[in-house]
Parts: C-alpha cells; sequence; structure tokens
C-alpha cells in the first residue's frame, strides 16, 4: 500500500470505556476528586484525560465509545460462570460505570451499548464497520480479546500501567513479535489457552506456547480438527515433531494430539470461540457524511467547555477545548 493511499483513509478511534474507568479507578482512587456536585469523578476524570491523550495523539476523524450493557448479559445466560471469581466492583466505581455514558452523550461523543453485549462486541462492530468503508481503526483498551481485531487497517493500543504514550500499539507484525501468532489464528490460539480473567478455561494440556506452535506450524484448526478426525492426526504429529527435531526439542506431536482428542478437548475449544467472538453486526449509528453526526471532531468549544468544567480541573478543561474542538489532523499521522 502506497503512501498516498494510506493517508486517503480515514481514521476511527474505538475506545473501551469500562475498560478506561476500570484502569484509572485503581489508579486514581487516592484522589477521592470529586466533580462540582459532590459525586466521585477520579475515574470519569482518568478516562476523559486518557481519552484526550489518544486523540491528541492520533488525531482521529471520529471517535466512539463501548459501553457493556450492566442490565443483562447473553455471555452469562449462556454460562452463568462467566467472569466468575472476579471481586465484586467498589460502589464508587459502579457510580462512575453508570454515569460514563451520559458525560460522553453531552460531550457529543458517540456511545453504544448493545443490549446483552459488552464494549468488546462494539470494538468487533467497529473494526468491521470501518474494514467495510475503507478507515483506518484504532481500537483502546487493555483486553487482551481485541487481539483478534488486528489487521492492516486495524491497530489495538493495549492500555497497561504507563498509560497512553507508554502502551504498545499493535499491528500484525508486532502481535506475532509479541506471541509467535499470526494476527488471524488469535482467537483459535486464545480458544485453546483459554481465558482466567473471564473465567474460560483453556484446552487442558495446551498452553500459550504449544497453541502457538501448532498454529504456526499447521495453520487454522479447520484443518488439524480434520486431521485428526479423517486421518487420527498423522499429519499433526508428523509435522510438529518435525519442527521438534529441527529445534533441538523433544517431539510433542503424539502429546498434542492426546490433548486434542481427550474428552471435551473439543466442545471446550468450540465454546471459547463462541464466548470469545465479537459480534459484528451491532449498528453504530455512524454516519460520517452527515454534519453533526454524533462521535464526528471538531466538537463546539462551548459544548466542550461547559460538560469538562463540572469535573472541577481547569487543566482538563482547557485541553478539552483544545483537543476536541479543533480540526482532527489525522492526515499528518501516516495512518498506513
Amino acid at each position: 500500500m502506497s503512501t498516498a493511499e494510506a493517508t486517503e483513509r480515514r481514521l476511527l478511534l474505538v475506545v473501551d470505556a469500562p475498560s478506561l474507568l476500570h484502569r484509572n479507578h485503581h489508579a486514581r482512587a487516592h484522589t477521592g476528586m470529586t466533580d462540582r456536585a459532590g459525586r466521585p469523578s477520579w475515574a470519569l476524570h482518568g478516562m476523559l484525560r486518557q481519552i484526550l491523550e489518544a486523540i491528541d495523539t492520533f488525531a482521529p476523524d471520529a471517535v466512539l465509545f463501548g459501553i457493556d450493557d450492566r442490565e443483562r448479559s447473553e455471555r452469562r445466560e449462556l454460562y452463568p460462570d462467566y467472569k466468575a471469581g472476579r471481586a465484586e466492583k467498589d460502589a464508587h466505581l459502579v457510580d462512575q460505570l453508570e454515569r460514563a455514558g451520559s458525560l460522553l452523550g453531552a460531550l457529543g461523543l458517540a456511545t453504544v451499548t448493545p443490549p446483552g453485549l459488552e464494549a468488546d462486541d462494539v470494538n468487533a462492530s467497529a473494526a468491521a464497520w470501518a474494514e467495510r468503508n475503507g478507515w483506518n481503526c484504532v481500537v483502546v483498551t487493555s483486553d487482551r480479546d481485541a487481539f483478534a481485531l488486528i489487521s492492516e487497517h486495524t491497530r489495538v493500543l493495549r492500555l497497561i500501567n504507563g498509560g497512553i504514550n507508554g502502551s504498545p500499539l499493535l499491528n500484525p507484525r508486532s502481535l506475532q513479535a509479541m506471541y509467535g501468532v499470526r494476527a488471524e489464528r488469535y482467537l483459535e490460539y486464545a480458544a485453546l489457552r483459554g481465558d482466567a480473567s473471564d473465567n474460560l478455561p483453556g484446552v487442558t494440556g495446551i498452553g500459550e506456547k504449544t497453541a502457538a506452535t501448532l498454529l504456526g506450524q499447521l495453520g487454522p484448526m479447520e484443518g488439524v480438527w480434520a486431521d485428526i478426525d479423517h486421518n487420527g492426526g498423522a499429519a499433526v504429529v508428523a509435522v510438529l515433531d518435525e519442527w521438534a527435531a529441527e529445534a533441538g526439542s523433544r517431539k510433542v506431536g503424539a502429546r498434542v494430539v492426546r490433548a486434542l482428542t481427550a474428552e471435551g478437548a473439543r466442545e471446550r475449544y468450540d465454546f471459547n470461540v463462541r464466548m470469545m467472538t465479537g459480534r459484528t453486526d451491532i449498528e453504530l449509528g455512524l454516519t460520517p457524511d452527515v454534519p453533526g453526526t454524533p462521535g464526528l471532531l471538531p466538537l463546539p468549544w462551548e459544548r466542550v467547555a461547559r460538560v469538562v468544567e463540572f469535573l472541577g480541573d481547569d487543566a482538563t478543561t482547557a485541553y478539552a477545548r483544545r483537543v476536541l474542538s479543533t480540526d482532527p489532523a489525522s492526515a499528518g499521522y501516516g495512518r498506513g
């Protein structure tokens, strides 16, 4: 892709709002910050600061926020133990989670709370929307599930303790360097490995390294399952043992096939794929060619100032006015 082709693509910034709120609640609760109504605001303020930093860094043409449906969960209905074991949310965090949508909406930013679904699903639908419409996409989240969305035109800013500027921006090459897995295989890798944070066990006997090796040497799991079904896994054993010989490692082929053919292994894998797959059919309400559509930048500075001032921090208000009320400069970012 040429530089000219890259810079012609507009940029959609997709933000996992609950992810930012959770991180900022734990990092900033000690400040005890409140808004002008005396309500706790440290997580909202921290989220907004990180949003502004992301917009300042990437200069998107549109910004979209995914918010979890806090009333109902399709995944929990399917699997009652989904995310079981997580600590109960602090009441101050819950309060700010419930107010986040109204804060963002008051600013004129686009928010989507899909019924029964999660911000992860908004991320997936937004990446699909960007692909269909010829845009680039950056997803801001701390959740590894978003890695399955990475492509040549979708990158993930994986939030870590260093904040926006200290967090890695992952593309297909950096993801493979980090996990040894191609981006298009990440969902299969995650389904094999499991996700303890969501209380989704992986396939017993298949850890991260084995999953990466299996997918790297044999490609899609569809072909692995087909060889097991029709050939007893002979090709899987041969390829993995050849790899082990070249790498100077012990043979692993027979052990991997035993793990994949153990009782419940395939059902576990298929269930994890189902639970981990983000929905791509959510209506996002993005109409970028209609002036004034929520989510498009810039925003009226008077509106920005009025809303942000209520959080009670003058520096953040000034920052928000500059970042949200000036024209996006996406072309200068080099969005290839």
